[in-house]
């Protein structure tokens, strides 16, 4: 498993799955041309996107950055049309960290569509529990609400299975959460909802731009998913919080790429440090 140090706080990415989704689908508007330069596909077209948890590890307390793909929430047609190659195994993960889903003190959800939250609940007999019986949940009021009552677009990514049985465990924020060194700020774009998580400790930070910049291959801030609901606030959020990690020499995790765990940028747009995904 990979790591990352930001102050006293240390990153491990979990093994929470992989989809495998349309390129065209993924880049928007940008042309196969451009972005197959930067980021690898298939021969159906399809780019490989993980959807592996960050588990943050610091001062006493155990965070975690949104929950997987699950296990055996997905039909055999589902996991044909959405690439799924292997599901979650990040109670695994944990096992080899010395750790259970217990021990898990905060989940940080920037969003709740079914490839980031399924791993939040799992079916036991005949009814879905929490994967997560001591933690909280944190996600934005705007998000939690959709979830609960999807419109007409949402509706197919928003499922109940995934918050009906940890609906007691949700705490809900306006624009900003803050514990400690770590801050989610409400965003929107991809979703109505969508908000990002931020670490600053020691003097170093760890930005968390979730699906406004779901890989290092979508920095451009003109690159955004035909999946976004809001696609311009996508844009705008990109720009700002892309400036604001620049500034501060940030750290850029992710949670769906393949290539990288987490980079730095430098002001002229070169990668001068990377974590690299291991196999």
């Amino acid at each position: 498993m990979e790591t990352l140090q930001i102050g006293e706080y240390k990153l491990t990415w979990l093994r929470g799955g992989v989809t495998h989704l349309d390129g065209g689908a993924m880049f928007g508007v940008v042309p196969k041309a451009l972005w197959s330069k930067k980021y690898p596909h298939n021969e159906k077209n399809q780019i490989p996107l993980r959807t592996d948890p960050i588990l943050i590890q610091g001062k006493g307390e155990t965070f975690l950055i949104e929950s997987g793909i699950g296990v055996g929430k997905l039909t055999d047609k589902q996991k044909r049309n959405f690439g799924v190659l292997e599901e979650s195994t990040i109670e695994l993960s944990l096992e080899d960290l010395g750790l259970t889903t217990a021990d898990i003190d905060y989940v940080l959800m920037t969003h709740l569509h079914y490839d980031h939250a399924n791993g939040l609940s799992k079916r036991v007999g005949e009814e879905y529990l929490s994967v997560f019986p001591n933690s909280k949940i944190i996600t934005s009021k705007i998000e939690w609400d959709e979830m609960r009552e999807p419109n007409i677009r949402s509706r197919n990514t928003y499922w109940k299975e995934n918050w009906e049985p940890i609906q007691a465990q949700v705490e809900t924020f306006e624009n900003e959460w803050t514990y400690g060194p770590i801050k989610m700020v409400h965003t929107g774009g991809h979703s109505d909802g969508h908000s990002i998580v931020i670490l600053e400790d020691g003097g170093e930070t760890a930005l968390h731009m979730a699906d406004i910049m779901p890989t290092h291959a979508h920095q451009n801030v003109l690159w955004v998913m035909a999946y976004d609901d809001y696609p311009m606030t996508s844009i705008y959020a990109k720009q700002k919080w892309l400036e604001f990690g620049l500034s501060q020499k940030a750290w850029f995790t992710f949670y769906h790429d393949a290539v990288y765990r987490a980079v730095k940028w430098n002001e002229e747009n070169k990668l001068i440090q990377t974590v690299k995904r291991v196999e």
